[in-house]
């Protein structure tokens, strides 16, 4: 039976694993990625501390892309040592009643993991589009006073992504924003200018990968389909006239601030333009 995977934070239960009867132990959740990641691709791994009343020692979270994948690991962890002396307790976790979880979209780099397990660093590539300063559009409805105390960076990028040997092209649009605290201070503009684009390059790239669903067939092959659920009325523009657009601020900004699970492990460190360049 194949199964559906989408660019998004894994909500549902049967993709997440509870470990219990870990012992304590240096790099402990380094030696969970170690064992479980060998199942699949995981999403993440946490591991907490027992409750007092439940007696010393961990237990772990594991979270997987693929309820596959999760499925797997459980039946095959499940009472072995694995890394300790002791057999570990793997199950996977219960829905809970009554708890509605809300399905958020992954970020940039966990788009990027992603594609990259499934797709093969050479099946998929993505560029930028535009990249434009939308900062000041909306000064005249702002107070005064406050615009002179504190200026405010914007920038909306749209990116496409190109999946090459499924015929699949799907483009995004992001906006990333940020406050100044010190307009006087050059280098404060400069690092929070080259953040703030950044963060909308990001942004678009997410938004982009939220119009493809990857099909995993049992067999490992992977197949790929247009998520026309997830589709905006600027898919239909051509690039002059989505240009065009953001230069006149025709763009309604706010539907494209996406709500990602976490933006803050994108590193400012590397070259920007490397955002432009192929995956390959």
């Amino acid at each position: 039976m194949a199964e559906v995977l989408a660019f998004r934070v894994p909500a549902g239960s049967a993709h997440t694993l509870l470990v219990w009867g870990l012992e304590p132990a240096p790099g402990l959740e380094h030696s969970l990625f170690s064992v479980f990641s060998k199942f699949g691709l995981l999403y993440s791994v946490r591991a907490h501390r027992n409750a007092a009343v439940a007696g010393p020692g961990y237990y772990a979270i594991i979270k997987f892309y693929s309820d596959r994948d999760a499925s797997r690991a459980q039946r095959a962890c499940n009472g072995q040592r694995l890394f300790q002396k002791s057999p570990l307790k793997v199950c996977v976790c219960t829905k809970q009643k009554g708890l509605q979880q809300q399905v958020l979209a992954l970020n940039s780099n966990k788009c990027q993991e992603l594609a990259n397990h499934y797709l093969g660093f050479n099946g998929w590539s993505s560029r930028i589009i535009t990249l434009q300063n939308v900062s000041g559009f909306d000064d005249e409805n702002g107070d005064l006073g406050k615009i002179l105390q504190k200026r405010s960076v914007k920038y909306l990028g749209a990116v496409e992504v190109t999946l090459p040997n499924h015929g699949v092209c799907t483009r995004g649009v992001g906006l990333g924003e940020a406050d100044i605290e010190n307009s006087e201070d050059p280098l404060e503009f400069v690092t929070a200018t080259r953040r703030v684009q950044k963060l909308a390059v990001g942004k678009a790239l997410s938004s982009a990968f939220q119009k493809i669903l990857l099909v995993v067939l049992e067999n490992g092959k992977v197949a790929v389909e247009y998520n026309y659920t997830q589709e905006e009325p600027t898919d239909s523009l051509t690039e002059e006239e989505l240009k065009g657009l953001v230069q006149v601020n025709e763009l309604p900004l706010e539907q494209f601030d996406l709500e990602e699970e976490v933006f803050s492990d994108l590193s400012f460190d590397d070259e920007f333009p490397s955002w432009g360049m192929s995956s390959n």
